[in-house]
């Protein structure tokens, strides 16, 4: 294993390239070898609802959410809140959350966490109602 690595967005997949989730999702974990860090690089295109009204929480990981351009209408379990470019989030574990970009800027964020072997997530398929200002699907 190197001291350090270095990947450039370009050599990972868009996740969701061949999906009807608008935006991208773009996993760098693996392409940097990390051991302990998890990292995925989030964009949400104006308008947009990422997670299509579903949301997800884990078991045992903390989340670190970075929002380095434009503004999430973000939900933790019951609260929803706007989240500006600038800001970091952190998740407790068990803490239902979601987002979607009901702005006219694209939003990009990088979710950072510690790294499983295995996954302690729970998908909630239902977790709020479609917002008339985010489109479901690709446009």
């Amino acid at each position: 294993m190197s001291k350090y690595s270095i990947i450039h967005r370009d050599h990972t997949s868009d996740i969701y390239a061949e999906s009807d989730v608008p935006g991208e999702f773009r996993r760098f974990t693996n392409g940097l070898g990390s051991e302990q860090l998890s990292i995925t690089l989030i964009q949400i295109p104006p308008y947009s609802d990422f997670e299509q009204g579903t949301g997800h929480s884990h078991a045992e990981i903390e989340e670190l959410y970075i929002i380095v351009k434009g503004t999430l209408t973000m939900r933790f379990d019951e609260d929803i809140v706007k989240v500006s470019e600038g800001s970091v989030v952190r998740v407790s574990p068990n803490v239902v959350r979601s987002h979607r970009n009901e702005g006219d800027e694209p939003v990009e964020m990088w979710a950072i966490s510690c790294k499983i072997d295995y996954d302690d997530s729970k998908l909630i398929r239902e977790f709020w109602s479609p917002s008339d200002k985010a489109a479901q699907k690709k446009q």
